[in-house]
């Protein structure tokens, strides 16, 4: 037991060795893929396994695959955009109903993200104190205010680069730890010859299971943070690199869900809180549970800086560059701090999460707009209703999802 909790160490500690050399850390391509990829494999990771077995007992793994796949044809709209929306939207040629619609997502974006950015470090302060005698809410405020205030700091001093470097560190460890469970999960159920289990639903009706799912989605909500590095990347490097960390966390969040339903049988009374997986990962090795709350940190960090980053340059594109970047995010992080101390977090995570169910439709009008613009005959005609389908979706989300936190 104690060589197999040495080998899950090692391969975390190897995995976090090569992601953060000079060679890998300094790649353009991994640098404008860090972001999308941190705040998609967010707060949510920890927590989507009990929640899907929770939402569909055994079928967790089919449900996880719906959501992906419904992100991936957001993901499709938003590369779309970014190749043929963003050059129109900063020229002459861009329609008044382009440009409008551009307004009203942008604004909700804001909105979404400033909440996500309070939601995610609430968390990771939350995390780091519940193993102490400190955890209360009072001192988990005070600590996430700090936290804020330094990445504030830091985006203020040192601008993207600084929040990107801070970023690029905090996502190779979480990788590399996510990397390691995956492991310990295949090595666990391969042994025990075990890959399934009768796991247990509630008794909750089907419109409320749909409602829950949609809210899901939120969960690998974060691939749009690519729409707005404009700035730093071009935009053929933005589409592809946010389709690499769509595929990337895909191929993560199915695995897991995959190889953790066996272990869902401990969880107690099928509770699905935040922190539930991390006991139920003692079962598998003794040093997960350590691993996993450092994970967590990581996540939370990684994921609420990958947001200061896309409100950042959202406030420089609407600002036409006259509020520069590095004076965008201490005033975000403001918002952010203010919603700690004036709200309990849980209760307007759910506004945040409408929030960018709303932005994403208005992505697809947007696309609608665009493609009327830009494409004739048969495809356009396939595109349009196909980017009606997906809009009419995402507005029922944003109208009836229940919030996977």
């Amino acid at each position: 037991m104690t060589g197999f909790n040495g080998i899950i160490i090692l391969i975390a500690l190897l995995l976090a060795g090569f992601s953060l050399t000079p060679k890998v850390r300094n790649n353009a391509w991994w640098q404008a893929t860090v972001t999308p990829l941190a705040s998609i494999i967010g707060s949510g990771f920890l927590v989507v396994a009990p929640l899907l077995a929770a939402v569909a007992g055994s079928l967790a793994v089919a449900a996880m695959l719906i959501i992906v796949v419904l992100a991936f044809a957001i993901g499709h709209v938003i590369r779309f955009n970014i190749r043929n929306s963003e050059k129109l939207e900063v020229t002459p040629n861009g329609s008044r109903n382009l440009l409008f619609a551009a307004k009203i997502s942008n604004v909700s974006l804001s909105v979404a993200y400033i909440i996500s950015v309070a939601f995610y470090i609430r968390l990771l302060a939350s995390f780091a104190l519940s193993m102490t005698p400190f955890a209360d809410d009072t001192t988990e405020a005070i600590l996430a205010t700090v936290i804020l205030m330094v990445i504030g700091l830091v985006g203020w001093g040192k601008g993207l680069k600084g929040l990107e470097l801070v970023e690029t560190v905090s996502v190779s460890i979480k990788l590399s730890i996510i990397v390691a469970l995956l492991f310990a999960l295949f090595a666990y159920n391969f042994k025990a010859g075990v890959w399934t289990a009768d796991l247990p639903k509630s008794d909750m009706d089907i419109l409320t299971r749909l409602r829950m799912l949609g809210g899901m989605l939120l969960v690998v909500q974060g691939f749009e943070t690519s729409r707005y590095l404009g700035g730093a990347y071009p935009a053929d490097m933005r589409a592809r690199t946010m389709l690499w960390a769509q595929i990337s966390s895909t191929i993560i969040y199915l695995l897991f869900v995959a190889l953790i339903v066996p272990v869902l049988i401990y969880l107690p009374d099928g509770v699905a809180g935040d922190t539930a997986i991390i006991s139920v990962s003692g079962h598998v090795a003794w040093v997960l549970p350590f691993m996993l709350v450092f994970a967590a940190l990581m996540s939370q960090l990684s994921a609420g800086i990958a947001d200061t980053v896309g409100a950042g340059g959202l406030v420089v594109e609407e600002t036409g560059n006259r509020v520069p970047e590095r004076f965008a995010y201490p005033a975000l992080i403001a918002f952010s701090i203010a919603l700690i101390w004036m709200f309990d977090i849980f209760e307007v995570v759910a506004i945040g999460s409408r929030a960018f169910a709303f932005y994403y439709m208005m992505q697809t009008v947007i696309a609608i707009i665009v493609t009327r613009k830009l494409l004739t005959g048969r495809k356009r005609a396939v595109q349009i209703v196909w980017f009606c389908v997906l809009a009419i979706i995402l507005a029922l989300i944003a109208l009836f999802a229940v919030p996977a936190e």
